[in-house]
């Protein structure tokens, strides 16, 4: 019961909440960032789409933190979600400053994303360790591509993305380094179907 009020209130927190980071977020020294009206338009779809990913990556790690009967393992789980609620405050504060809105699906986001956390947890810890090291490697090259796509004057974006790259390679690093197996490839195609599905149309809605 305890784990279920802490899921629910981790919930409720994320997708409602007003997020605070326990680092500062990143930027550029003296690089100040100036863009025209539609280089705003274009970072902000993108700062979206990357703030639903944090929205994903806190229910997936609260779900697995749930699922496992690890004690060790869940403290992993806890404490990356905590690296990855930086993340989520710094790409909100970035689109708040872009004027823009977070994804009106974000709780349909986060559903999705803890269902798929407990499945992978009932396969058992290596499974569930696989699932979170093949989910940050596909972030990772996600933000690759942002960070092409992105204006290039936009150095405040460009720096919070740079970060959370560095951060889903540690994370990805850490899970491989706690026994994660390797996943079959029609379950790593099926993961970047769905995020190809989530990455587009929360990059208008």
């Amino acid at each position: 019961m305890d784990r279920i009020l802490g899921a629910l209130d981790q919930a409720l927190r994320t997708l409602f909440a007003q997020p605070r980071s326990t680092r500062a977020c990143p930027v550029v020294p003296a690089e100040a960032t100036h863009l025209g009206a539609q280089e705003r338009q274009h970072a902000a779809a993108l700062m979206r789409v990357n703030h639903v990913g944090e929205i994903c990556a806190q229910a997936l790690y609260t779900a697995q933190a749930m699922a496992t009967r690890n004690e060790v393992l869940r403290r992993q789980f806890n404490e990356a979600a905590r690296e990855e609620n930086d993340h989520l405050a710094w790409t909100k504060a970035r689109l708040d400053e872009l004027g823009a809105r977070p994804s009106l699906l974000n709780p349909l986001w986060y559903a999705g994303a803890f269902g798929l956390g407990l499945v992978a947890g009932r396969f058992g810890d290596p499974v569930s360790l696989g699932f979170l090291v093949e989910t940050e490697r596909q972030v990772e090259a996600h933000l690759q591509g942002h960070l092409e796509r992105l204006p290039a004057a936009d150095h405040a974006s460009r720096a919070i993305v740079a970060q959370m790259k560095a951060d889903e390679a540690t994370h990805a690093h850490n899970a491989q380094a706690a026994g994660a197996v390797e996943l079959p490839p029609p379950v790593k195609a099926a993961m970047r179907a769905a995020a190809k599905v989530m990455t587009t149309t929360a990059h208008y809605i």
